[in-house]
């Protein structure tokens, strides 16, 4: 296998992922769009359009992580992909006949959100099984830089697209990278074994809990998790609160605030790519302390954003510096999950950590704007830039054990060898 590669398998999975990340960079924030400039949809529907649909998308997304675990990985990530692709393009028929209503952008985004949570989980089983364990760390690195380029990239050519060709013309974009995700995905070559369930009998209440199970029980996974809800939860939770800061309060027109969170994800890149390197020199459990805890330290620097130029340049220069030290650490996050989960629990792992995610989220997002309501979305961004602070305290103190063979054994005996699924890998 030459340098760098990782084999033509793998690049089909990370082809299907960049379209669909630019299909869905592209249609960024166009549901409550179109729920404003085509439903004439109050603050309250549009703010009820952002949280419940994730939110109700998690819960059905619950079941589904035992359903992905015993099945093959591959045909259920091209049902999650033409799933989404077929409820999508139920907005622009809807539309072209005046029949789009709020309840179906809800129905709609519930269904894309679980579907989001089914694909996550499915391929990142995949992913493991798919690729040498020592390559984990630059294909999830690869994924990473990818995301983060689409962000960059895909809202302005979004927005551009809206103004041309009218308010539907992202999501039909959006559903399309769906379907040519599925057609990618259905290009990987090889054999994939079917998983193999040790209890016969049908999917059992208790399966549900099984992948909070594991990471609660395993001192590192735990420790990350938590941390993990509360810095994504925190983070996330700014930015509908930096968007009134920003437009109502200090006056920033809208192409300012536009690249003031466009520009910084070029930052996605240069993290994504230190990622491998800085993990051979400094290590695995170093990388995971030192960064979760950089990370942290900066959102509190946007409670200090004035108007104009210099409020401008502050909140790309803060906005940067999250998303470098994030996309450094996402991939060493993403390769020690799936290092210590046993590839029977990856799918249900996987699920409950998107699930968790989602809700924290939620949560935060809901509580941060009940305070900007009683105090000001300053000191809001103020109190999240506090609590982040204490987030390093959650990260793991010690470095965990080199794997033991009990797990190695109990991986090999669920999935065969990387070699056995992706035969002709170069």
């Amino acid at each position: 296998m030459a340098r760098g590669s990782l084999g033509r398998q793998f690049g089909w999975l990370w082809t299907a992922y960049a379209v669909s990340a630019y299909g869905s960079g592209v249609g960024f924030g166009a549901f409550p769009l179109i729920a404003v400039l085509v439903l004439h949809a109050g603050p309250v529907q549009v703010s009820t359009l952002s949280a419940v649909g994730p939110a109700v998308g998690a819960l059905i997304a619950l079941p589904l992580g035992p359903w992905v675990e015993f099945r093959r990985k591959r045909p259920v990530m091209i049902a999650m992909d033409l799933a989404r692709f077929a409820v999508m393009m139920t907005i622009p028929v809807a539309y072209a006949f005046g029949r789009l209503s709020f309840v179906q952008l809800l129905v709609v985004s519930a269904v894309v959100a679980a579907a989001k949570i089914a694909f996550g989980a499915a391929s990142g089983a995949y992913l493991k099984a798919l690729v040498r364990p020592e390559d984990l760390l630059a294909a999830n690195a690869r994924f990473e830089s990818t995301m983060w380029s689409s962000i960059a990239v895909g809202p302005p050519l979004g927005g551009a697209a809206i103004g041309l060709f009218g308010p539907v013309t992202t999501v039909v974009a959006d559903a399309l990278s769906y379907l040519l995700s599925a057609l990618g995905v259905t290009a990987i070559r090889g054999r994939e074994e079917h998983p193999q369930r040790t209890d016969k009998r049908r999917i059992r209440a208790g399966e549900l809990l099984d992948g909070w199970r594991h990471l609660l029980a395993h001192p590192g996974l735990r420790a990350l998790y938590l941390n993990h809800l509360l810095v994504s939860g925190l983070i996330m939770a700014t930015e509908p609160l930096l968007a009134v800061l920003l437009l109502r309060q200090l006056g920033f027109p809208p192409w300012q605030y536009g690249l003031a969170f466009a520009a910084p994800c070029v930052g996605g890149l240069i993290g994504s790519r230190l990622a491998s390197r800085v993990v051979a020199r400094y290590g695995q459990h170093r990388i995971l302390r030192a960064v979760g805890t950089l990370r942290a330290v900066w959102l509190i620097g946007l409670a200090f954003v004035q108007p104009g130029v210099a409020g401008l340049a502050t909140v790309i220069a803060v906005e940067l510096a999250i998303i470098i030290s994030m996309s450094l650490y996402n991939p060493v996050l993403a390769t020690y999950r799936l290092e210590h989960t046993p590839n029977d629990r990856i799918a249900r792992t996987l699920s409950a950590w998107s699930i968790s995610s989602s809700a924290a989220i939620a949560i935060l997002s809901a509580l941060g704007g009940l305070l900007a309501a009683a105090t000001s979305p300053r000191t809001a961004i103020t109190v999240a830039g506090l609590l982040i602070l204490a987030s390093p305290l959650l990260l793991p103190r010690r470095q965990d054990p080199a794997l033991g063979p009990e797990f190695e054994l109990a991986t090999a005996r669920v999935h065969p060898p990387a070699a056995d699924v992706s035969q002709g890998v170069e």
